[in-house]
């Protein structure tokens, strides 16, 4: 099974991968849309914050039946972890593959696979990680949406995030 990695931005070249600022309500940061015929397996996901929040936010790992409206990925979006890889089958468009979405949809059914609230100040948690086993990983069906989404009661931090899988 191939594994692909992408983050919330377009691929970096001459500048480092850039973080994006979160706003007060609910916000996707990143979105990859699973094509119609493959499922895919999620490895690992993980955030970082440039700055504490002044507020408490949550951020979560999900699935939705509907997707946000996003700024599209393109192809070097989403790499191959193995060089020898093809690309990604995951859709790519903005109501597809994408990050820092504008319009979140409205989402009839989720199933959320990971939650981090993080509290006033942040502390350790303005950084997270989680790898999933072989046995815990979760799988998403096809034409789903999955998405790494923030709750924040402030516009102050800015967010890098990421999602690593394998299956399209």
């Amino acid at each position: 099974m191939h594994e692909y990695k992408t983050w919330n931005g377009p691929m970096p070249t001459t500048a480092a991968q850039a973080s994006v600022a979160t706003a007060s309500g609910v916000k996707t940061m990143l979105q990859v849309a699973t094509p119609s015929t493959r499922q895919l397996q999620i490895w690992e996901w993980g955030y970082s914050f440039d700055v504490a929040s002044a507020g408490i936010m949550t951020v979560e790992l999900m699935q939705t039946d509907v997707a946000a409206t996003v700024t599209a990925h393109v192809a070097s979006g989403v790499q191959p972890l193995d060089p020898n890889a093809p690309a990604s089958l995951a859709t790519l468009g903005t109501t597809a593959t994408g990050y820092t979405s504008t319009s979140e949809g409205a989402t009839a059914a989720a199933r959320v696979f990971d939650a981090v609230k993080i509290p006033i100040a942040g502390g350790d948690n303005l950084r997270y990680t989680w790898q999933y086993t072989p046995v815990t990983a979760p799988i998403m069906a096809v034409s789903k949406f999955l998405r790494i989404r923030v709750t924040a009661t402030t516009t102050t931090p800015t967010m890098l995030c990421w999602v690593v899988w394998g299956g399209c």
